[in-house]
């Protein structure tokens, strides 16, 4: 599975990415940006199982499931370009505020913010289309304020 995402990805395979790999890549985002840090804790992994769970209804099971699969894929992803990549062929621009939402809700949940996490959410957004207006705004969603 992950090395058919990379090659469909890189463009060495003939296929586009198919909606499991923008799930995919979504979820090997997420804990990229968890894993930004240098600490990839409970309250992390529990926010990203909250927004996988949420965004694609998987069932308990299913969302470990998909969050292992991802940690695997993300440990061996050399760059984070594949997965916005996938992301932008797979989200339509109107849903992708809510992408920077999910990946800000993910830093925000151990209560800390990095300055490692904050370089990689602008790369990400800017990866994605998203203007630093609509990245801050998803991040004040993502926080409550």
């Amino acid at each position: 599975m992950i090395k058919g995402l990379f090659e469909r990805l890189t463009g060495s395979a003939d296929q586009r990415a198919t909606d499991a790999d923008a799930r995919l890549a979504l979820t090997a985002l997420l804990v990229r940006v968890a894993r930004a840090d240098f600490v990839y804790d409970a309250a992390e992994q529990a926010q990203i199982d909250k927004v996988i769970a949420r965004r694609y209804a998987l069932t308990p099971e299913q969302t470990i499931a998909l969050r292992e699969e991802a940690e695997a894929l993300e440990a061996t992803a050399p760059d984070t370009v594949r997965f916005t990549r996938a992301l932008k062929d797979a989200v339509p621009y109107e849903e992708r505020t809510g992408v920077i939402e999910a990946l800000w809700s993910v830093v925000l949940a151990d209560q800390s913010r990095d300055a490692h996490e904050d370089a990689l959410l602008r790369v990400v957004a800017n990866l994605l289309g998203v203007s630093d207006r609509d990245s801050h705004l998803a991040r004040q969603r993502a926080s409550g304020a």
